[in-house]
């Protein structure tokens, strides 16, 4: 009869995270110099409301006339309406945990239902150690119409919805700081 052994520990992500996750166009979601285009940035940070500097910001998005060049979009694939708009992007947190994005605001998207229109947004994952999983969020925009009638926002209690709002900081600005825990923590979603 063979010996049983123990079971092997979980592990959490890291602390050598960004070994295969580089994205050779990294945080550009669209090419420098894009008309519309906008920087969204902000710092992570644990429970303790220290920085992560080891993390990385994963974004999904639709392009500004809320399609996708994906097939598994239910309306079929569509090339984006904007040149070089990749729709995805990766940013590692720098040493004060700082991440950053270059985009374009999405479209509005028709919501699952159909009876509705989810806001312009973008999809976010976040890796980080501690983690055993990414864990995933929104980026609604402060000065978007529709966020008012969006299902999933409405979905959230109404004093923490400013948890999934970016604050429009400049021109073409945004911040959105990610707080994995605490008094301030960010709304997750469960997928």
């Amino acid at each position: 009869m063979s010996e049983q052994l123990p079971l092997t520990p979980s592990q959490t992500v890291g602390p050598y995270l960004r070994l295969g996750l580089d994205w050779p166009k990294g945080a550009d979601v669209v090419p420098p110099g894009t008309p519309g285009e906008i920087v969204i940035s902000g710092i992570l940070y644990d429970g303790a409301g220290i920085p992560v500097t080891d993390g990385l910001i994963e974004t999904w998005q639709a392009d500004p006339d809320g399609r996708f060049a994906h097939p598994d979009d239910p309306r079929g694939a569509v090339e984006p309406s904007v040149p070089g708009f990749l729709g995805f992007g990766r940013s590692c947190t720098d040493e004060t945990g700082r991440w950053s994005i270059r985009t374009v605001l999405p479209g509005a998207l028709p919501a699952l239902d159909g009876d509705a229109e989810e806001a312009p947004h973008l999809d976010v994952s976040v890796f980080a150690r501690g983690l055993l999983d990414r864990v995933v969020t929104r980026i609604y925009f402060a000065d978007q119409p529709g966020n008012d009638r969006d299902p999933l926002l409405a979905a959230v209690p109404a004093e923490r919805r400013a948890t999934l709002v970016a604050e429009k900081v400049g021109e073409a600005e945004y911040r959105f700081d990610i707080h994995l825990q605490g008094e301030r923590e960010t709304v997750f979603l469960q997928v």
